[in-house]
């Protein structure tokens, strides 16, 4: 049964304070990480941002539901630690491109989702909450100290009472406290003037050899994840927020194939579609396109007149308010898990999985694996459950 009912007289784009608070549902997840890659791989942080912002105006408009775009997080990651220069990173975009794209043409990613059952995706999905509250409260609330928990606790109080209020949106509250702290105490005009400019895109060519790396050092790690959450679950989370859309697979793929075989032409990190990101802008107030419009608006003002300061301006913020966002964005995906919680041997299966997901490397992988063929084995009385 879908969670909400079926609207059809819902438009495609809105723009007001529901959609604008929506906006910021995916804040915590994205900002760390592109201010992470830009440091660590040099690559131009103009570049980085405009794509980043153009591509989310492409999904906004495309799907007219709040289906934003996320920077590939296996990709970051890795690019974060062992600091990967741009060009490889642009190869490997290409790379996992292409592959999305084939992926779509031969019917090959309909085919997984008919193979992997509606238990699993919902344990990636609690794995991927799992991931996000364990950011959240180890990483970003304990960031600034003594005042960051305080912060963070007034956020927190300010998000419970008021989420879903129509007329004070959570979101645009706490983001409200966090730029009033950074503008009190954060706040260095000097950084912020030196950041001001106008700044381009520029054009990248990667070569064979760049594509190629490329796709063993960043692709193929990427891919399991994309599969299980960017693809599989993002579907199922349009299934539950907009069933009257009937959105497949097959389209979710190929914008992420488009998406990735435009945007490392023009310096842009490679981006992917995530059940996290539409759960984040949905938790927040959205309910149509116009809030990840708005949120590649931010972008593109930063790439285009703040890129050259991007990672000392934005640094301002406080990290303690990105990280309440984050978790109660890891919270509404928990709450998805509900739809499966009658059946003993598919919330078995689905908490297995999340497990998976959230403990091992490679765990995208290893959880939907295993948690495929567990639950086909329970379906043929393989493996019973006991009394």
């Amino acid at each position: 049964m879908p969670l909400t009912a079926p609207s059809p007289l819902r438009p495609r784009l809105r723009f007001n304070r529901h959609e604008l608070a929506g906006a910021f549902g995916d804040l915590g997840t994205d900002l760390p990480l592109l201010i992470g890659v830009i440091a660590a791989s040099g690559v131009d942080s103009a570049s980085v941002l405009v794509m980043f912002g153009l591509m989310q105006l492409f999904s906004g408009l495309w799907y007219g539901m709040p289906m934003p775009v996320q920077p590939l997080k296996a990709f970051a990651a890795l690019v974060i630690a062992q600091k990967i220069p741009g060009r490889i990173i642009f190869g490997g975009g290409l790379a996992i491109g292409v592959t999305m794209l084939l992926l779509t043409l031969t019917g090959l990613i309909d085919a997984l989702a008919r193979v992997v059952p509606k238990p699993v995706v919902r344990g990636i999905q609690l794995g991927l909450a799992l991931q996000l509250t364990t950011l959240a409260l180890k990483e970003y609330v304990p960031a600034d100290g003594l005042p960051g928990y305080a912060l963070a606790a007034a956020a927190f109080l300010i998000t419970v009472v008021l989420l879903g209020h129509r007329r004070w949106p959570a979101a645009l509250v706490v983001i409200a406290l966090g730029i009033t702290y950074a503008l009190l105490f954060k706040l260095d005009l000097g950084e912020a003037q030196r950041a001001l400019g106008l700044h381009l895109p520029s054009w990248f060519v990667p070569s064979r050899a760049d594509i190629l790396t490329g796709a063993v050092l960043l692709a193929l790690p990427q891919i399991p994840l994309s599969l299980g959450n960017s693809v599989l679950a993002t579907r199922q989370v349009a299934q539950d927020y907009f069933p009257e859309r009937g959105l497949t697979v097959r389209k979710i793929s190929f914008t992420y194939a488009l998406m990735n075989l435009v945007s490392p032409f023009f310096g842009g990190f490679p981006v992917c579609h995530g059940s996290g990101g539409m759960v984040g802008h949905y938790a927040f107030g959205a309910r149509t396109g116009g809030s990840v419009v708005l949120y590649g608006a931010l972008f593109l003002v930063l790439g285009l007149f703040f890129s050259q300061g991007f990672a000392q301006v934005v640094q301002i913020f406080p990290l303690p308010v990105l990280g309440i966002l984050l978790l109660f964005e890891a919270l509404t995906l928990a709450t998805l898990l509900r739809d499966v919680a009658d059946s003993r041997a598919d919330l078995l299966v689905a908490l297995l999985v999340g497990l998976l997901c959230w403990g091992l490397p490679y765990g995208y992988l290893i959880g939907m694996s295993v948690g495929t063929a567990t639950y086909y084995a329970m379906q043929r009385g393989w493996i019973g459950l006991g009394k």
